[in-house]
């Protein structure tokens, strides 16, 4: 069996993390498996994780302790280096990059980085200052180089795919029976939310961050609301930095009893059967995993044209600039998909290669 040390799981069940646990549940974990080290007391999916054989390696984030976090990184990499035919190292940022340091360093021979997004406007000045820093070295320290999406290249790693050694794009692949329609499921869910037989919802999955733009999207459901009271309400799936300020904007707007901040949930597949349209305003992305579990279970999506072409795989989904002037073009669109019903392409799933059940034997093989 080839074992694999796999960094990139964090407390918050993310888009990331969802990679990450989609390709872990699809291999043969008699041939590959996996083994996580995180820097947080909390991991994501760690019950599941573990019931499936993978060991969680805890040490201290450098944000926490710079001393420990240097110290548990010698301790953990000249104990446990040996056993890995490999480090798969998953991020959206450069700010940091000792795992791939301290993998050189004790001898794990194939040393991934895999780039996890288009951009990181939400970023301070130093780490902003550091992931550029960062490129530079990458050569010395990664023997391959892996991406979410071909838009995100030049952004994450400053070269292009051709300059790259062991290049390879690995698609955000999902499972497609778990996000079938199910119209039980719709009933349930929507009973569950409190949602009314004639009301349209609205979903949003994602991180409450500056990224997400969630701020957005409410100023949109706030003028949706006045042009068609009580039709719409909105469903924000998440937590994150930007929480306190966006209920904040809801109650300014008076919203309250319209807009539901669920937090996180780890059955997303079941609220995408209760929502009726999906709207995604992101001001970056890679290549968005939440945007393909919508369109997985056929929604009718609006979303913002800084997004990745590749992300869209269904007809029924369009993407609109995020400006002021045009939430206006946001409102007609959502009344629009009103009308609509739910369509799955899954052909053209198949086809751009987001069939988890395809993609997880690739990854095995190359592992």
């Amino acid at each position: 069996m080839k074992r694999v040390l796999v960094f990139g799981m964090t407390e918050n069940p993310g888009g990331m993390e969802s990679v990450i646990m989609n390709y872990y549940r699809h291999i043969d974990r008699t041939k590959v498996q996996f083994e996580f080290l995180c820097n947080t007391e909390i991991v994501a999916y760690s019950d599941e994780i573990e019931s499936m054989g993978g060991i969680i390696h805890r040490i201290t984030a450098r944000s926490v302790n710079p001393r420990k976090y240097k110290n548990d990184l010698v301790e953990f990499f000249d104990k446990n280096a040996s056993k890995y035919c490999a480090l798969w190292f998953n991020t959206c940022s450069l700010a940091n990059i000792d795992y791939l340091k301290y993998a050189k360093k004790y001898g794990i021979k194939k040393r991934i980085i895999h780039c996890h997004n288009a951009a990181n406007g939400g970023d301070s000045f130093l780490r902003s200052t550091l992931h550029k820093l960062h490129r530079k070295e990458l050569v010395k320290y990664a023997t391959d180089y892996w991406t979410c999406s071909e838009d995100a290249n030049k952004w994450f790693f400053g070269k292009e795919k051709d300059e790259l050694p062991n290049y390879r794009l690995i698609y955000n692949a999902i499972d497609l029976n778990q996000f079938a329609p199910d119209n039980n499921i719709r009933k349930e869910y929507r009973n569950k939310i409190g949602i009314q037989d004639d009301e349209v919802l609205i979903g949003h999955d994602g991180r409450l961050h500056y990224q997400k733009n969630q701020e957005y999207l409410i100023n949109v459901f706030d003028r949706l609301n006045k042009k068609f009271p009580g039709k719409y309400k909105l469903l924000l799936i998440g937590q994150g930095d930007d929480e306190e300020k966006l209920k904040k904007l809801v109650s300014q707007n008076h919203l309250e009893d319209r807009v539901i901040f669920q937090g996180l949930v780890n059955n997303m597949n079941d609220y995408l059967q209760a929502m009726d349209i999906f709207a995604f305003p992101s001001r970056f992305e890679g290549l968005s995993i939440a945007l393909l579990e919508a369109q997985a279970n056929g929604l009718p999506c609006v979303i913002s044209e800084k997004i990745s072409k590749a992300s869209k795989v269904n007809n029924n989904v369009v993407m609109l600039p995020i400006t002021d002037q045009a939430i206006d073009s946001w409102v007609n669109q959502i009344d629009l998909y009103s009308k609509t019903s739910k369509y799955v392409d899954i052909d053209h799933f198949e086809k751009q290669h987001f069939d988890i059940n395809n993609e997880a034997k690739i990854l095995q093989e190359l592992f």
